[in-house]
């Protein structure tokens, strides 16, 4: 665990004393003393000193950030987290049926704008639609999402696209279609090549020819699910309505 000398090692090179990074956290001077001392912090302390400083909370714990390159170290300082594998630390919001079970919660189109700002709101998740699917095995989280144009084909447009849930990024076989969420660029359903180690990006590429692949900078993924199958069955607006 490197907690305590990565804090004191970003903060030194942002030239704060511990009196300023404890006003801006808004902690005490003596409690920051002993977080550099090796006083484990609680999560929500974790959390304000990963946004701080724009590392993961995984990086910010697990490696020893004195050991970064130059060239890293001002990526993080530019608001790159180096931490490109999606092996940070995420809470997945779910909703379970009567008998414990994961749901498959439904996002329509409609309600995209509104998934990409409260994906990890509960009142939000268990709002949506949900259906289940006996056959898909049961070790995996699956969330299922309208896809909107022809960009997928032969997918047709409006279909529904269940996907499993990625953790590690890193895990994704070049060639994979997956469906990425994004907080700026919303929710693409896209055949995914990693570029993480070239350029922290992922080349997003589209079945049908008539679209050019592009680049999506990893720092603005937000989820990522791997496509599992698809259908094109309708459920009505009622069912979920955007307020």
């Amino acid at each position: 665990m490197f907690f305590a000398e990565n804090i004191k090692f970003l903060r030194k090179r942002r030239k704060k004393s511990q009196a300023d990074l404890a006003e801006q956290l808004e902690i005490t001077r003596t409690t920051l003393a002993g977080y550099e001392k090796s006083v484990q912090p609680p999560f929500r302390v974790l959390i304000k000193f990963a946004e701080y400083f724009g590392v993961s909370i995984d990086a910010l714990i697990r490696y020893n950030l004195q050991e970064l390159s130059e060239f890293q170290l001002s990526q993080i300082e530019d608001g790159f987290d180096i931490d490109v594998t999606g092996k940070k630390l995420r809470l997945l919001t779910i909703s379970v049926n009567q008998n414990g079970d994961e749901n498959i919660e439904m996002v329509p189109l409609k309600a995209q704008a509104g998934y990409t700002n409260s994906y990890g709101d509960l009142d939000f998740i268990e709002s949506l639609p949900k259906f289940s699917l006996p056959f898909l095995p049961k070790d995996k989280t699956y969330r299922t999402f309208q896809i909107e144009g022809d960009s997928m084909l032969p997918i047709p447009e409006g279909s529904w696209v269940t996907a499993s849930y990625i953790q590690n990024w890193e895990s994704i076989k070049d060639g994979t279609p997956c469906i990425i969420v994004t907080q700026e660029d919303g929710i693409v359903f896209k055949v995914v090549y990693k570029q993480l180690e070239k350029n922290q990006s992922l080349l997003l590429v589209s079945t049908n020819r008539n679209y050019k692949p592009y680049e999506l900078p990893i720092g603005k993924v937000a989820e990522i699910w791997k496509f599992e199958t698809y259908n094109g069955f309708e459920i009505e607006q009622s069912e979920f309505d955007i307020k």
